[in-house]
């Protein structure tokens, strides 16, 4: 009998709106995540600690743990605390770095995964992906999916505007990731996965097409919808492919040159496919892309994050260097410095300062 259909990984609970950090206790009865309430929670020293507060009358059965930052060794140290605890699940709640941890820590212990956030950064909420940093950098370890996604927009509304407004260049940057994707299926025969594909597209354009901005929740909760569909479309490829291309492995060069004075993830993904999709020859959707970036104050000029010209250059010059085998439009032309420093020039003069 043929295959008609197949399974998708995803949450089993999707709750985006304001007030619904409020019903956690009873999403996570309700769907059976945890009856008993025996939750190990990480949280940050800061909005976490906040939100323990706010939290802990309703989950009396949790455990909670600080989480000193987003590296590796935090993420072990987390689940080596975790694991004497006999938990249903593990809630993270926090940041992007606290959630990333969480999901580590998570899948070494063999619990589920319930991603509370608190600001709109990145797709890492709902990602089978937790990127963490390392002796080596920065590095992307596979985990499951969050099995429970819950985003409070009154929550994420009290976050600093500027790692809200990150999401948005990563999102947007699905449209470059995709094009990329395609790319290397007509050269190389790399396989394609069409609905991966249209999940992230679609995030990309509904958020590239939103007239509004991060002062109205029909604004944030597209941007919230947007960041979940491309962390399922990820697990739908199985891959970070429909999310990640040329966009991200520019934003990889500027973490592990310039590990200090990198911006956010969001920002120079952001900005990577702005400069991806003129190289790609798509002027006008590269001169489309910047306007809608600089409407929500995101950079698209290594300038408007404390980098000069030729550090951008060297970037894009090392970036195919940062995911060995995979293709993109870096790895399709192969500029040279001098093509990549050309390319700049004209990419800088098209889209204005």
């Amino acid at each position: 009998m043929p295959v008609l259909t197949r399974l998708i990984p995803s949450p089993v609970v999707v709750d985006i709106r304001p007030g619904a950090l409020d019903d956690l206790a009873s999403v996570l009865c309700d769907q059976r995540i945890s009856a008993s309430g025996k939750l190990a929670v990480a949280i940050s020293g800061g909005s976490g600690a906040r939100l323990r507060e706010r939290l802990a009358p309703a989950l009396p059965g949790a455990s909670w743990y600080e989480v000193g930052g987003g590296t590796l060794d935090d993420a072990i140290k987390l689940a080596d605390a975790m694991k004497s605890g006999h938990y249903d699940a593990v809630v993270g709640l926090g940041g992007g770095k606290i959630i990333d941890c969480a999901k580590f820590a998570a899948a070494r212990i063999g619990l589920p995964l319930v991603a509370v956030a608190t600001n709109l950064s990145h797709d890492g909420l709902c990602s089978p992906v937790a990127t963490l940093d390392n002796d080596a950098g920065r590095g992307s370890y596979g985990v499951p999916n969050p099995i429970a996604v819950v985003i409070d927009l009154a929550v994420i509304r009290e976050a600093p505007s500027r790692y809200i407004r990150s999401g948005i260049g990563d999102v947007i940057s699905n449209i470059s990731a995709v094009a990329d994707w395609e790319l290397s299926n007509r050269v190389t025969g790399e396989s394609i996965d069409g609905l991966a594909a249209a999940m992230a597209r679609q995030a990309g354009e509904a958020i590239l097409r939103h007239p509004g901005d991060v002062s109205q929740d029909g604004f944030l909760q597209t941007l919230a919808e947007g960041l979940v569909m491309t962390g399922i479309s990820m697990s739908v490829a199985g891959d970070s492919r429909p999310a990640s291309g040329a966009c991200h492995e520019i934003n990889h060069a500027f973490d592990l040159l310039f590990p200090k004075r990198a911006a956010s993830h969001g920002e120079q993904c952001g900005m990577g496919a702005v400069f991806a999709m003129y190289l790609r020859g798509e002027h006008e959707q590269s001169r489309y892309m910047a306007q809608v970036l600089r409407r929500h104050e995101q950079p698209v000029l290594p300038g408007d994050i404390g980098f000069s010209v030729d550090e951008f250059v060297q970037a894009v010059e090392f970036a195919p260097q940062t995911r060995p085998g995979r293709y993109t439009i870096l790895e399709h032309l192969n500029l040279s410095t001098d093509q990549i420093k050309d390319a700049y020039a004209d990419y800088a003069k098209a889209i204005g300062s």
